[in-house]
């Protein structure tokens, strides 16, 4: 509380606020309304209950707003007539009744003062149409924001649901297919193994034949990955080894034992194990040991398709919190990795992935779902920023007390003169009706209002950096209210 002075109506009179309002109302301004002086220091803080209006007689004032913990100076000014505090009073109960920033005076300063109340019925008994128009436009535009915000937040889901579809699609696909040719492969065996049975084989000879299929089975799960030029010779050196054993289509039968890893000495001991034996028992023998690796190769299609399926889901569980606390203490890593999962169609075989994750970050707690909305924006703007070739990198390191996550990408760049517009709201630099500005205007509002971290960016031509600060602790979190567009 700042020291009462008297209050002159000629002097409200030269403040272009109240420069058209006759000598009642400047009366009743000085009646209900107050002049104080305040020695330099704070006038109000960011956050506590909106009690007065201020406007500046003399002196100079500070406007700062809180980001990542620190308060960021927003307006320094000495211009008589500028106004702060409760200046949306006049909506009631309708809008925010807190302090949007903090007001500091840097020597000493004097103001005309009016609590909340009065300021509210002065608007609405001297200026009802103003105060009607005003909420119209406030409210209006807050709907419109919630509304195009949720269309946003539909059609990325409707992106992300047809980019999930089409990557379950692929390993669906293919243990469909591995399915149907394991049921033809195993009757073969079968029938292979009846052909066998009838051939002049004693004991000795079939449990050696066993043991071969055993063999071949446990191969494949450790064959060795080789180039195309080596899988090539070897191809070439089974096929004609085959050939010369009489084994008819044995060029068809080269690449499943190549796959399997199988060489020459291997059809050398399956040779041996057969010597005596008709040359028709020894190309049963060999195509019914085709048959035990190629059901082992589809086997391990199938499996590794399910496993593709089972990592796609889980993904999109993680991204879409599914059963999940809405506020939580998780991995960032985990989130990022979601995002990518869910965003691979988007991304294309164009861009190429780098992650460089600090792996000793501490949990960040968060509110995951909400974060995974600001990758999403994140991510999808680099891509567009590189029409889809060039390379992106996800990096995680610590900063002071918080954590912090770039995405940067290789395109053009953001133009300096319009840095400090994009995370505005509707501000957009793609062509009209590709996007609706709201993603970087939502994603501050995720990470600065509900996280009290941070974003910035910093652009050059093929290096533009997304940075956001989490911090690494948080205060027991309100009930989660949806971020939407700006109020």
């Amino acid at each position: 509380m700042g020291t009462r002075l008297v209050c002159d109506p000629d002097e409200l009179r030269s403040l272009f606020l109240f420069e058209k309002l006759d000598h009642d109302q400047l009366a009743w301004l000085c009646r209900d309304g107050r002049v104080e002086e305040f020695e330099p220091g704070l006038v109000f803080r960011e956050g506590e209950p909106a009690e007065n209006f201020y406007v500046l007689l003399s002196g100079e004032v500070v406007l700062t707003r809180l980001s990542a913990g620190e308060e960021i100076e927003l307006v320094r000014t000495a211009h008589r007539g500028s106004y702060g505090g409760a200046w949306t009073a006049y909506l009631g109960d309708r809008a925010e009744t807190t302090y949007t920033g903090s007001f500091y005076v840097t020597e000493p300063s004097r103001f005309f003062v009016v609590d909340a109340a009065t300021f509210s019925q002065m608007m609405h008994e001297w200026f009802p149409m103003a105060v009607h128009l005003l909420e119209g436009l406030f409210f209006g535009n807050r709907n419109s924001n919630e509304i195009i915000g949720q269309r946003e937040r539909l059609l990325a889901l409707g992106q992300l649901s047809a980019g999930l579809t089409h990557e379950l699609n692929n390993p669906a696909a293919a243990a469909v297919r591995a399915t149907g040719s394991l049921r033809e492969r195993v009757a073969g065996m079968r029938s292979k193994l009846k052909m066998m049975a009838r051939g002049k084989f004693d004991s000795n000879t079939l449990e050696a034949l066993v043991q071969l299929q055993e063999e071949a089975a446990a191969q494949v799960g450790k064959a060795p990955v080789l180039t195309p030029l080596e899988a090539a010779d070897r191809e070439d050196e089974l096929g004609g080894w085959l050939e010369d054993h009489d084994i008819g289509g044995g060029w068809d039968i080269a690449p499943n034992f190549v796959q399997a890893g199988f060489d020459i000495d291997w059809l050398e001991k399956v040779a041996a194990t057969l010597e005596g034996c008709d040359s028709g028992t020894v190309e049963g023998a060999i195509r019914w040991l085709n048959y035990t690796v190629e059901t082992e190769l589809l086997m391990n299609e199938i499996t590794d398709s399910t496993i593709r399926i089972s990592s796609l889901v889980n993904a999109a569980k993680q991204y879409s919190q599914m059963d999940r606390a809405p506020f939580q203490v998780v991995d960032i890593h985990e989130l990022l990795d979601s995002t990518l999962v869910m965003l691979a169609r988007k991304i294309g075989d164009g861009v190429e992935v780098v992650k460089e994750y600090d792996r000793t970050l501490p949990p960040v707690p968060c509110y995951a779902a909400e974060l995974n909305q600001v990758w999403t924006n994140l991510i999808d703007n680099a891509v567009a920023a590189m029409s889809g070739h060039g390379t992106l990198t996800v990096r995680t390191y610590r900063e002071n007390d918080c954590a912090a996550v770039e995405i940067c990408d290789t395109g053009a760049g953001v133009p300096p003169e319009l840095r400090h517009r994009i995370f505005e709201p509707f501000f957009t630099t793609k062509p009209v009706g590709e996007g609706t500005g709201l993603g970087l205007d939502i994603s501050f509002r995720i990470v600065a209002k509900k996280h009290g971290g941070d974003i910035r960016v910093e652009s050059v031509p093929g290096d533009t950096r997304f940075v956001v600060r989490l911090p690494l602790e948080q205060a027991e979190p309100e009930p989660a209210q949806p971020i939407t567009g700006s109020e």
